[in-house]
């Protein structure tokens, strides 16, 4: 006999995963007093293969606009062809949703930082803030690594998405944050340098600090290191001297993703990266070509990606890729806007994943339906450290 007092069984068992998981964790470890080990595991990348996209235009080989994906990458490792994003909670199928839905291994309904704080609900606003840790603080917390070894590499048009490198949850937090690369990020440093250089005057002086203040207070939970320091700001320093300071001459869009990831590679050495693809949204502009094209570019910037990372010795043979989109998309041919995601429709839920590098099986298809939510508990087991607030249904297949 159901009783109107007890959980479902789904949410009885993400309450019992997380309290285990919580104790599990050393008491010195949860104080942040325990030396961390160093770390020998495995490098991971995460592609977002976003933003949005459906199974029919990335893996099915009738209909693919991703050939290297695909035709070359599926044969690699381990496909999940039916994974699914949570379809009977009224989860959102969005962008921010699903990036952190991959990184907490948590479904959550989110609500923009304005909205919570009583402001006026912004359109499509999406600065989100995670109750339970990301697979950045985890790592960090678990190892001795510097946070820019981990890496949250993000789009232009995408600002709100620049913040989703550490959440809110109070044994985790900024302390274990990755940090972003994003050219937001580059021009919030690029002012800085040119105020220190003296570069501005007079009236163009106060301009140019008001924008800088405007900027810093994007990131308003980080307030206490005054913005890029040791090898980030050498990164940056890199950026300047080869691509100048217009924001004319380096690449734009996914394409400029994948310079930064590759330039992060050779430079900062990552450990766990993951790389917020979006192009294919412009769809929402009202062209299905945005769509099938920002699909192809992606495809182009992923392989790129795959072949600098097979070349480096160090990433070689130690280097696992986890491919995933945020959200499908709709497939209704009678709407005005075709491919849209935000009115929860199935096919805006119906996703894949593919997960293919070290120790991961080659050529198999997982013909079974899986959840975007157990991502981040994979990724866990494979890099070493638990994921106690995240659902806990590995997936098996890619350890077999």
């Amino acid at each position: 006999m159901n009783s109107p007092f007890l959980l479902p069984r789904r949410d009885f068992l993400r309450t019992l995963a997380a309290g285990a998981g919580a104790l599990a964790l050393p008491s010195d470890v949860l104080a942040g007093t325990a030396p961390r080990p160093a770390y020998r595991g495995p490098n991971v990348f995460i592609i977002r293969w976003g933003g949005g996209a459906r199974r029919r235009e990335s893996i099915d080989p009738r209909h693919t606009h991703a050939p290297f994906l695909c035709h070359e990458l599926t044969k690699r490792g381990v496909l999940f062809p039916r994974m699914e994003i949570e379809q009977f909670k009224d989860y959102q199928t969005s962008h921010g949703e699903g990036t952190l839905y991959i990184l907490t291994g948590r479904y959550e309904r989110y609500r923009d930082i304005h909205e919570t704080r009583g402001a006026e609900r912004r359109f499509l606003g999406a600065r989100f803030e995670a109750s339970v840790p990301t697979l950045f603080e985890y790592f960090r917390q678990a190892y001795d690594v510097p946070d820019h070894q981990a890496l949250l590499v993000n789009g232009e048009d995408r600002g709100d998405e620049e913040f989703y490198n550490f959440s809110n949850h109070h044994l985790f937090g900024v302390a274990y944050r990755s940090q972003t690369l994003s050219l937001r990020r580059y021009k919030t440093w690029l002012l800085r340098r040119q105020l220190e250089e003296g570069k501005f005057q007079d009236g163009e002086l106060a301009k140019r600090r008001k924008e800088l203040r405007d900027l810093e207070s994007l990131d308003y939970r980080v307030t206490s290191t005054g913005g890029e320091y040791g090898a980030l700001a050498d990164f940056w320093a890199g950026w300047r001297a080869h691509y100048g300071e217009t924001g004319l001459v380096n690449p734009r869009g996914d394409r400029l993703l994948t310079e930064l990831t590759l330039r992060a590679v050779r430079e900062l050495r990552p450990r766990l990266v993951m790389v917020n693809y979006q192009d294919c949204d412009y769809v929402h502009w009202g062209y299905g070509d945005h769509y099938t094209r920002g699909l192809t570019i992606m495809d182009e910037e992923v392989q790129k990606l795959v072949s600098l990372v097979e070349a480096d010795p160090a990433y070689r043979d130690n280097t696992l890729w986890v491919v995933v989109p945020d959200c499908g998309r709709d497939d209704n041919q009678y709407a005005a806007v075709p491919f849209q995601h935000h009115f929860g429709t199935r096919s805006s839920h119906e996703i894949f994943a593919l997960v293919f590098g070290k120790g991961v099986p080659a050529g198999q298809v997982v013909d079974r339906v899986v959840n975007q939510s157990q991502l981040a508990a994979t990724v866990g087991q494979a890099m070493g450290f638990q994921t106690g607030f995240a659902e806990q249904a590995v997936l098996g297949e890619v350890f077999a």
